[in-house]
């Protein structure tokens, strides 16, 4: 059961104590803040729940949200209204009031012709869907493009990717006990089996984020649980954490070979932050696990882990291939859109308070490593070097960028 006073807490402990520094602060710049709503991939999640519009705008900043941003997470424009903000019907006007846009997916190529000259764009990337046109588009407009997927604090914590894994690895499983469901074309098995009846096999790939939390949910459901990764460390971190109440084992061709032979569900979770996902199973491997298994690439948003992944929807999540039901869907934290955009405005709304706080994008840049770390196009510029090698494309160091002011 959802308990708001609950799901507000870190919008109001960051307000109290941004006011406290305010009061030292000299520098500070009301922003324009425009909150569109998602049109792309059947996104239900919005950027900022109405709790995060009324810490921006307690900050004097103004907000401008798309009528409807945020209905399929039951956040009605009256909420946001009554919260301060300025409800825009046409994307146009909100696209071209505001110097600040923060949404959940990457803007769609109609949103990039609304897009103006020297904006600052806050959103995912989505590496597995994104083009150099859309990269060459943002660098024309001298637009500054920060992405979920970079934005890394000075610990080397990523905290946008860690909440929504979190919510990916527990999806994941949800989503493999349903789909291996009958009804669904799946195998007709419970993952926790009964008394007399042994339970699934669920096979994850990926020690991280993702797989930690499909463990976790896994082993609540009674599977037995596999764990693959290539990292030792990250192995015996789990099987710590877990009480050894998993089996890992390195993730070389053989023991992933074996492991499908036998999985009811296989979760994929392998991935490089700022990168491609590695392919580690091939289309030989998927043919040899059992008919009416279940595959839920939960790093599809990543290029995917798998071979025979190819991104679907949520009006048609799952496709068939070699007997195996597979489940792909980008964007899957937008299937728990409430607990999501809460999610993401716990952790959005602090940083774009720094940037009103700095004074300028440059300033916050420069005072913010995880800003810093999280910016992909900057003055004209490519950032990113896994981008750049990626595509093909030239890059420039953010650091020198930001300090010669070229």
């Amino acid at each position: 059961m959802e308990v708001p006073s609950l799901q507000g807490l870190g919008i109001e402990h960051g307000l109290l104590t941004k006011e406290k520094r305010r009061a030292l602060k000299e520098k500070h710049r009301s922003l324009r803040i425009a909150i569109p709503r998602e049109v792309s991939n059947e996104e239900r999640r919005v950027a900022i729940s109405p709790a995060g519009v009324r810490a921006l705008v307690a900050d004097d900043h103004q907000v401008y949200v798309g009528a409807g941003a945020g209905e399929s997470a039951h956040f009605s424009d009256t909420e946001y209204a009554d919260a301060g903000a300025q409800m825009v019907q046409d994307p146009a006007d909100l696209f071209s009031s505001c110097e600040l846009i923060v949404k959940v997916g990457p803007p769609s190529s109609e949103e990039w012709n609304l897009m103006q000259e020297k904006q600052i764009l806050i959103s995912a990337l989505h590496l597995g869907g994104t083009s150099p046109t859309f990269l060459k588009r943002l660098m024309e407009l001298c637009v500054t493009g920060i992405g979920f997927e970079f934005i890394r604090n000075s610990d080397g914590s990523l905290p946008i990717v860690r909440m929504m894994h979190e919510i990916m690895g527990s999806m994941a499983v949800q989503v493999a006990a349903r789909y291996l469901e009958s009804a669904e074309g799946g195998k007709g098995v419970m993952l926790g089996g009964i008394s007399g009846v042994p339970p699934s096999n669920v096979v994850i790939l990926g020690a991280g984020v993702v797989g930690e939390w499909a463990a976790r949910t896994a082993l609540g459901y009674g599977a037995h649980v596999v764990v693959l990764d290539n990292d030792l460390g990250a192995l015996r971190a789990l099987e710590h954490y877990l009480n050894r109440g998993i089996t890992t084992a390195m993730a070389t061709e053989q023991y992933i070979r074996q492991a499908v032979l036998t999985a009811d569900a296989l979760i994929g979770a392998m991935m490089r932050p700022g990168q491609r996902a590695p392919i580690m199973v091939t289309e030989d491997m998927v043919a040899s696990m059992p008919d009416g298994s279940v595959i839920v690439d939960a790093v599809i948003d990543q290029g995917g882990c798998i071979e025979t992944s190819r991104p679907t929807t949520h009006s048609k999540p799952a496709f068939r291939h070699l007997g195996v039901v597979h489940y792909c869907i980008p964007n899957m934290p937008s299937n728990a859109a409430r607990t999501a955009t809460y999610a993401l405005t716990n952790v959005l709304v602090p940083y774009v308070l720094r940037i009103g706080e700095m004074g300028s994008i440059n300033e916050a840049l420069w005072t913010d490593i995880g800003l810093r770390n999280g910016t992909y196009v900057y003055r004209k510029h490519l950032t990113k070097k896994s981008l750049a090698t990626m595509f093909g494309m030239p890059h420039r160091d953010i650091d020198l960028l930001i300090a010669s002011g070229i």
